[in-house]
């Protein structure tokens, strides 16, 4: 193994640790301090109709029950209950009735709380009863986010106090997107398209952005661990073994043969799950393709499909080799 090579398994490994801790902070702050967008029909600019199926969804919408939505310039309208099988933006975990909560400030003539007061009741109300209705079926660190709503403008003057508590997927920007399935059935893995180019903030944080601008990984592929691991938890060492070798495979495939992917001078990188998501159902991961750059993530702009550069600069020539045969056999690949 040369020196380039463990270098990117070292980077490799701190990385994967930095997003996972982000992952877990991120996953509380979308509990305890984001703004949900089902929120918005209330203050949704739709006609009088839709405000009309919005309350009466709102009002109908009960514990499993999905809804959705369309934004219109930002605002939500046709606000509406759906099929669970179907594509989907929230499900719905339970009822609860702020009229008993013991505090008079959801009384008669309050104003519907604010997005803080919206947080924190998310937080106090949401909480255990989604993580109940789940059955333990949750991964802080995957895709779904505690969330809840409230009653539109016209049934909360009315007198409703409903909050609705349940799951939600966000995109990296906090945009509710649709899901299918019921949460608790699906796979909860945080990951992205074949394809995308992930950009990999001071944070960790990652984010994915056109390949024209500036990244650091490109996605090559998604790995369902549990059709290689279906009888148990694997360790981290077992997902490695693993993706040490599906990655490297999956990245002569993304760019067309082995050759190819030397003469690009990037590196295989695969993320791992810790046994609490896999638990908690976790189960895939994605490939990519990065730049080892010293103890740091080298910058692309552009596809390594095309015409692409690595801190500016186009990828360095490597040296002239024997052609490999059988590169799928190697046990261990030395770029």
């Amino acid at each position: 193994m040369d020196k380039k090579w463990r270098s990117a398994e070292a980077l490799r490994i701190a990385l994967v640790a930095a997003l996972a801790t982000v992952a877990a902070i991120g996953g509380y702050k979308l509990v305890s301090s984001s703004t949900p967008q089902p929120v918005a029909p209330v203050q949704s600019e739709a006609s009088q109709s839709d405000n009309a199926t919005n309350s009466i969804s709102f009002t109908s919408a009960d514990v499993g029950s999905c809804l959705t939505w369309k934004l219109d310039g930002g605002a939500i309208a046709s606000f509406e209950q759906t099929d669970c099988a179907g594509p989907h933006r929230f499900e719905v975990a339970s009822r609860e009735d702020l009229a008993v909560y013991p505090s008079s400030e959801f009384g008669e003539t309050a104003k519907l709380p604010n997005q803080t007061r919206q947080a924190q009741l998310r937080e106090e109300l949401c909480l255990d009863v989604t993580m109940e209705y789940l059955g333990g079926s949750f991964d802080p660190l995957g895709r779904y986010s505690v969330a809840s709503i409230l009653p539109p403008q016209e049934s909360w003057n009315a007198g409703d106090r409903t909050l609705l508590c349940g799951v939600q997927a966000t995109d990296s920007s906090g945009t509710v997107i649709t899901t299918t399935g019921k949460a608790a059935q699906q796979d909860q893995s945080r990951v992205f398209a074949v394809g995308s180019c992930v950009a990999v903030d001071s944070a960790s944080a990652t984010k994915a952005v056109d390949c024209s601008e500036p990244h650091q990984l490109e996605t090559t592929a998604i790995v369902d661990l549990k059709t290689v691991f279906p009888d148990g938890t694997p360790s981290i060492e077992d997902q490695d073994s693993h993706l040490r070798k599906a990655c490297t495979q999956a990245g002569r495939e993304y760019l067309g043969g082995e050759e190819q992917l030397y003469r690009s001078t990037l590196q295989p990188l695969w993320t791992s799950l810790p046994a609490n998501s896999w638990n908690r159902g976790s189960h895939s991961v994605n490939c990519s393709l990065m730049f080892a750059d010293g103890e740091n993530l080298g910058t692309l702009v552009g596809s390594a499909k095309e015409t692409f550069t690595i801190n500016g600069n186009p990828p360095e020539n490597r040296p002239e080799r024997s052609p490999i045969v059988n590169p799928e056999a190697l046990d261990k690949v030395e770029h």
